[in-house]
């Protein structure tokens, strides 16, 4: 985890990847637009009392409608990111973003980029920039504004003058100006004593294969296989309440155990808004535990999510990843 301080921002990329905050209306509705560069200078320029740190641009391509979002675009957003800080002169980093996904995507980053001597901030809007009532301009300059007054390297998600731990909250309304929220998800996790070379931001990662199975009443083995047959690499079980799942269908058990044996990695974290997993408190519990499904803990399903994808893209041997799923790296179990 990046726990340095980093002195006041003198230069920040600014990374803009689609979203609401830039969209305009299409045939078919808002879609994101170029020419936010533009628009984020004049509205900046017409504000003399903001102090604006020194800021570059760079839209990155394809724009996106960020429920267009995917982790090999996660894997371009962080070799641009990458690329601002040791290539191009910034010692800071704004991304620009759509919020259905923003929390994602700041958690990925997160892993991405442990290690980055630099902070980097996710913000984006409600509604997009220029229209009444618009929260797009009071985040870009208060994001700005918090990286002018320096923040602590790594990646935190700003919104509405708040700054947010990305692996620690999600985005919970639909509406109004303060769609994200800190959730109170139990920590207690252990601090992984060391953080392997190989996920570190400045070496190569590749795209891993995660999926995400929330549990309901009656959910049986063929549900259950279908997702770990369909090539995953890692799946994130959405259990009940404190990590509970049908313990009573041998069928179902029985797929968790082959899993195993096949090298997929299964973390189980809680439906809950609040609290987490605890797989020995409930022999429903424990039997995912005998079945080799390991605790995500307090985790949230962004930041477990971002977690997998790094781990299995840092190409660690299986038996690490299995040991640092249920370890601290960032944040994310404490």
């Amino acid at each position: 985890m990046n726990v340095a301080t980093s002195n006041a921002a003198k230069r920040v990329m600014v990374l803009y990847t689609g979203g609401t905050i830039g969209m305009q209306a299409s045939a078919n509705g808002l879609a994101p637009a170029s020419g936010f560069e533009a628009r984020m200078g004049e509205y900046l320029a017409s504000q003399p009392d903001l102090n604006v740190v020194q800021w570059c641009f760079r839209e990155m391509s394809p724009l996106i409608d960020s429920a267009n979002m995917t982790p090999a675009y996660w894997l371009r957003l962080s070799a641009a990111i990458i690329e601002a800080i040791d290539q191009q002169d910034c010692d800071s980093v704004l991304v620009l973003h759509g919020t259905d996904t923003l929390a994602y995507s700041a958690a990925a980053m997160c892993f991405q980029l442990i290690g980055l001597p630099a902070p980097v901030l996710f913000t984006g809007s409600m509604l997009p920039a220029g229209v009444p009532h618009s929260d797009a301009w009071e985040n870009v300059s208060g994001a700005l504004a918090a990286l002018a007054q320096g923040q602590p390297n790594g990646v935190q998600l700003y919104f509405h003058g708040t700054l947010m731990a990305p692996t620690r909250c999600a985005k919970v309304r639909s509406f109004g100006r303060n769609p994200f929220v800190s959730l109170l998800r139990n920590g207690g996790g252990t601090a992984a004593d060391y953080v392997p070379s190989e996920l570190l931001y400045n070496r190569p990662k590749h795209l891993a294969n995660v999926g995400v199975l929330p549990l309901v009443p009656g959910i049986g083995a063929a549900q259950l296989d279908a997702l770990l047959n369909s090539g995953i690499e890692a799946l994130v079980l959405e259990c009940f309440g404190s990590g509970t799942g049908p313990s009573d269908d041998p069928a179902f058990l029985a797929s968790l155990q082959r899993a195993q044996e096949n090298g997929i990695v299964i973390v189980a974290i809680t439906q809950c808004h609040e609290g987490g997993v605890e797989l020995d408190v409930y022999e429903a519990g424990s039997r995912l535990r005998d079945a080799g499904v390991l605790s995500g803990g307090g985790m949230t399903r962004e930041a477990v999510f971002g977690k997998l994808h790094a781990l299995l893209g840092a190409d660690l041997p299986l038996a690490e990843v299995r040991r640092l799923v249920e370890l601290d790296v960032c944040g994310e179990l404490v």
